[in-house]
């Protein structure tokens, strides 16, 4: 099993799971979100009128995809939260882990 090395996922341990049949299922066991507020901050951004959350990632961090980490940052659940009031300001975490 591979995962993207920049999924949020990509430094989580792989296990598997042998079924009765056999066969050899491979997962990533589960990850526990960070505490936004314990991430080191390298600054602070203001959501635009009707935004998506991967444009505010490529705006932020340079990467659409890393919409996850603007999740972590500010104890989301859901992405869409994120965006959802123009105007608040989120945390945008420092590069790595």
């Amino acid at each position: 099993m591979s995962t993207d090395p920049t999924s949020r996922y990509a430094m989580d341990e792989v296990a598997q799971l042998r079924l009765p049949s056999g066969e050899v299922v491979a997962y990533t066991r589960r990850r526990i979100a960070p505490q936004g507020a314990a991430m080191a901050v390298m600054a602070e951004v203001a959501v635009l009128p009707g935004e998506r959350v991967d444009n505010l990632a490529q705006r932020a961090l340079g990467d659409p995809l890393a919409f996850w980490r603007l999740c972590d940052a500010n104890d989301a659940m859901d992405s869409a939260e994120l965006v959802a009031e123009p105007g608040r300001r989120l945390r945008v975490p420092l590069p790595g882990r």
